[in-house]
């Protein structure tokens, strides 16, 4: 079953509005007429506007080569090539402009049309003031309407493109706050993480160092090994939920609660809760940023977290040394007992502890330090540098460096961690906030296309004059230079010469004689010339022909405007 599609009725009204505007145009243009036909003048030409007006939405190109038609039609007119249909057709040719957003295909209509008038005349053999219409006037009608129709359609993009502006950065308002609720939840979990989840492995460390006490019965251990199995529970039920907070696209690490312990207090609390630990601390701590020393604070978290998880009976050593620029932290467990629990293949790393290491990595990173994590002498080591002056910016990290030289290159989640030298130095990330959006470009490249059509739209007209001014003053002077008064003509006598004559002639004769008055009978042998009998540029005006034979005028006639 064939759908046609139905136009609206805001469409069906503009275009029955239009063509009424044009048929009235063309009737008075018809009641002017002296020697019109009701057929070919009238009713033929609102057929075409009745076909070429709703046709233009679709075919606006179509339209106005049916509409230039028309006006091609008023060259056969031998009172005048000038009719009402002119202004049919820069109706359309505005609408094509309006309509088409490209300019090649309309140019070339318009190409097409001037081209089809000026074979009109050709082949009709016209006078030259209808290759003067054809030359100025109908280029007039189809170019400046057109550029005019264009620098309407960009106006209107214009505007739409602000609009469309405005919603997106509505919409982007929306986005950032989105964004920032999502970084909030991330900040809460790496607090909980870092804070809570160490805190809980202590305890977990504590309960099970009592549960080897001699004093305890056996009710007392049973007890704590219950609490320490609820402990653990409760450890993995935190790093559940940090997994459903934790968004990494939206994390922005470095940011969240303050952190007002030190790492003496973080030390003293670790070894108060019987962990075999051993620090020391090379040269005197500089003044630092408080994001570099949370920074600090967390990496030796992390690594005391881990170690007490996956070795609790092993030693730790911690190292920080301070240089002028950067501070080294390094966190070293030993070997775990042959009867305790062994580091997997992965590190403390593995499994659901993965979350840990590659959170301070992204907090290290960011901050403009480096992080290696890998096995070292049967145990695990943690390294991080530090520098005094962040360098990379939040919410860009760094590209991540490795363990030393000839250590395996390991995927963790979805991120990778390769093997990277000691001191290789890390390049800044570029700076992302110097590129424009997408959305200023757009309205940028609006603007200039619209730019470019209003001066086509003001530089055309200016063109046009200087192509089509020149030229009509030329043919002015053409026209009015060979003018030959009829009194004098009246005193043109035959069988004088031409030199007692030369007073009464015009400067020069008139060089676009019509073919009727070229094919007149003249005398054998004679040379004629012609001129006009009126200055009057806007009308056919009657010729005088002066026929000469060796410089003597043989005879004298006058050639009616028009053919008889």
């Amino acid at each position: 079953m064939l759908h046609t599609r139905i136009p609206p009725v805001r469409s069906v009204c503009g275009d029955v509005a239009l063509w009424g505007v044009l048929a009235a145009a063309t009737g008075y243009g018809f009641r002017d007429a002296s020697a019109a036909s009701p057929a070919l003048d009238l009713l033929l030409p609102l057929a075409v506007l009745a076909v070429a007006v709703p046709l233009s939405r679709r075919r606006p190109g179509a339209a106005v080569v049916l509409v230039n038609g028309l006006c091609a039609l008023g060259m056969a007119d031998p009172a005048t090539p000038a009719n009402a249909h002119v202004l049919s057709l820069a109706a359309l040719s505005c609408l094509l402009g309006a309509r088409v957003a490209a300019a090649r295909r309309p140019l070339l209509v318009l190409a097409g049309c001037l081209a089809a008038d000026l074979v009109t005349c050709a082949v009709l053999r016209t006078q030259v003031v209808w290759w003067f219409y054809a030359l100025t006037v109908l280029p007039t009608a189809l170019l400046l309407p057109w550029l005019a129709g264009r620098h309407w359609r960009g106006r209107r993009e214009l505007v739409r493109e602000g609009w469309r502006l405005a919603r997106s950065l509505e919409e982007r308002q929306h986005l950032v706050a989105e964004r920032a609720r999502l970084t909030e939840r991330a900040d809460i979990a790496a607090d909980m993480h870092d804070s809570l989840g160490h805190a809980l492995s202590l305890v977990a460390l504590r309960a099970g160092a009592l549960e080897l006490s001699p004093d305890l019965t056996d009710r007392d251990r049973t007890d704590l090994a219950e609490l320490r199995g609820t402990i653990a529970d409760a450890v993995e039920q935190l790093r559940e939920t940090i997994a459903v907070l934790h968004d990494p696209t939206g994390t922005e690490p470095g940011a969240g609660l303050p952190v007002t312990d030190t790492v003496e207090d973080l030390l003293g609390r670790a070894v108060a809760s019987g962990v075999p630990v051993r620090w020391e601390r090379h040269r005197t701590m500089p003044a630092l940023p408080p994001l570099i020393e949370r920074g600090m604070y967390r990496a030796v978290q992390e690594a005391l977290t881990n170690a007490v998880k996956h070795a609790p009976d092993s030693a730790i050593r911690v190292r920080i040394t301070h240089e002028a620029d950067r501070t080294h932290v390094s966190v070293v467990n030993a070997a775990p007992p042959a009867d305790g629990p062994a580091h997997t293949a992965e590190g403390p790393a593995a499994g659901t502890g993965r979350r840990g290491l590659t959170g301070l990595r992204e907090r290290v990173t960011v901050l403009g330090g480096s992080l290696w994590t890998g096995p070292y002498q049967g145990g695990f080591r943690v390294t991080a540098v530090l520098p005094h002056k962040t360098t990379a910016r939040p919410g860009t990290p760094a590209p991540e460096p490795g363990t030393a030289p000839g250590t395996q290159t390991r995927t963790r989640g979805r991120r990778t961690e390769s093997a990277l030298p000691s001191g290789t130095a890390l390049r800044p990330a570029p700076d992302t906030d110097t590129v424009a959006p997408e959305s200023a470009k757009r309205l940028a490249s609006v603007r200039s296309a619209a730019r470019r059509r209003s001066v086509a739209a003001f530089a055309a007209p200016v063109v046009a004059a200087a192509f089509f001014v020149p030229a009509a003053v030329y043919l002015a002077w053409q026209l009015t230079t060979s003018v030959l008064p009829p009194s004098r003509f009246d005193e043109l006598t035959t069988g004088r010469p031409r030199a007692e004559l030369a007073p009464l002639l015009p400067a020069r004769a008139y060089p676009y004689p019509p073919d009727h008055a070229r094919s007149a009978p003249r005398p054998p042998g004679a040379r004629c010339e012609f001129y006009r009998s009126s200055r009057d540029l806007f009308h056919e005006v009657d010729l005088y022909r002066l026929c000469w034979s060796h410089n003597t005028l043989m005879a004298k006639d006058t050639v009616p405007a028009s053919q008889p």
